[in-house]
């Protein structure tokens, strides 16, 4: 287990756990962080994790999902929880602040109310959620899934590619897939769930400011295009007689920018994979796949903005006599945080010490699952360059404190409106 060399604040001490958890034997990956679900890294973390939970004051155990979870008892008998969470699994070559800060921040709330010898009248969960970013499986937020009861049993036959099935990925760590859904959690046993987490992005940067109250995560719709010309010799081929599939996909994802800039909104579009085949120098592409991801926190501006990129693409492909293909890979809803959560976060913030500001995820988290299983709020901490799924990740420890200052003044202020059942 992972020693501390002195005490720091809950802040500075939150930043310095996730920055030790940045290497081996708590990554997979040589010379940089990779920390994928049920690997022995992972197992790692979660055993250093269980100490500094008990150093809180948490029972701590491991659900069926390999979910690690720590409790601290409330003061009235019977009470639902409120979970603060994160993900402690990563991208490869990461950043050490994506999910684990949550997951610390979490850990300092609780050994913080342990010290004072305070008891809320609700317990406190703190979990580390094992797959958020579906960085091994062919599929993201398996153990959120299973904790808020929406995974599909079907969602278990998976293989990683080493050709390693999630059955024996959870045989290895004493768990079984049959167990695996026993991992959600019994109707009206949480009271809430709070979320912690760098913001990914360069708003709160680009405001001065340290953090910020989540108003929700955004509508996300994902596709996958396919354009279809004539591949042909690259040097006998007159540009009059191409149907060069790559320049057409080139216009088209000029078009998906421009489309998205000029919403002026939150609204973002992506093209973030692109495929040309056959890929030799010398051959006109006769085929190009590339992705398509369109987000917004207003599902309608999404929408709306997803048919004006295929009306614009249908109308190049056409013009160029190209075959313009596009199937859904997914089309995730947006997931609005709770309004008097909200309120409670913003005048924690207030109380920290810093002017309340409110701002929209872009990026997935576990919050958008949780959702389905009780109201949600999340906070933002500001990172430097909006810089992240990167080893340049960077956070500042000034701001970490104020995010834990503000999560105890939220935990407080819901303290005082909790009506025991």
């Amino acid at each position: 287990m992972l020693m501390d060399g002195g005490v720091l604040p809950g802040g500075a001490r939150a930043v310095a756990r996730c920055d030790a958890l940045g290497v081996a034997p708590y990554s997979d990956m040589e010379g940089g962080l990779y920390r994928a679900y049920l690997t022995p890294a992972h197992d790692a973390a979660l055993t250093a994790l269980t100490g500094w939970m008990n150093d809180a004051g948490m029972t701590v155990r491991r659900d069926a999902a390999a979910n690690l979870i720590g409790r601290y008892e409330g003061s009235v008998s019977g009470s639902p929880a409120l979970l603060i969470g994160s993900h402690i699994d990563s991208v490869r070559d990461a950043g050490c602040y994506d999910g684990p800060l949550g997951i610390m921040l979490g850990i300092e709330a609780v050994e913080a109310l342990h010290r004072e010898g305070k008891r809320m009248p609700f317990p406190i969960e703190v979990i580390a959620f094992g797959d958020e970013e579906g960085s091994r499986f062919p599929a993201a937020m398996l153990t959120s899934r299973a904790v808020a009861g929406t995974l599909p049993p079907a969602a278990l036959d998976v293989i990683d590619g080493d050709g390693v099935a999630l059955a024996e990925a959870l045989a290895a760590l004493g768990h079984r897939t049959d167990d695996y859904l026993a991992a959600r959690r019994a109707p009206g046993t949480t009271l809430a769930y709070l979320e912690a987490h760098i913001e990914q992005g360069p708003v709160l940067e680009a405001r001065g400011l340290g953090i910020g109250t989540v108003t929700g995560i955004a509508a996300q719709l994902r596709l996958s295009a396919g354009v279809t010309g004539q591949a042909n010799h690259a040097g006998t081929t007159t540009m009059a007689l191409r149907r060069d599939a790559m320049t057409g996909a080139a216009e088209m994802m000029l078009a998906i920018e421009t489309i998205a800039r000029q919403d002026a909104s939150d609204l973002v579009a992506t093209v973030g994979r692109v495929e040309a085949l056959p890929g030799a120098a010398n051959v006109i592409p006769g085929e190009v796949r590339f992705t398509i991801d369109v987000r917004s926190g207003d599902v309608a501006r999404r929408d709306r903005a997803a048919q004006a990129i295929l009306v614009a693409l249908e109308g190049i492909a056409s013009a160029r006599g190209l075959t313009l293909r596009l199937e859904q890979v997914h089309d995730l809803p947006a997931s609005p945080c709770d309004p008097a959560l909200m309120t409670m976060m913003d005048d924690a913030i207030v109380a920290a010490g810093q002017p309340p500001f409110r701002l929209v995820s872009g990026a997935g988290h576990d919050a958008m699952v949780m959702a389905s299983l009780c109201p949600t709020a999340m906070l933002f901490i500001r990172c430097r360059g909006g810089i992240s799924h990167n080893p340049a990740e960077q956070v500042e420890p000034a701001d970490v404190e104020i995010a834990h200052q503000a999560m105890l003044g939220f935990i407080d202020r819901l303290g005082e409106t909790f009506v025991a059942a």
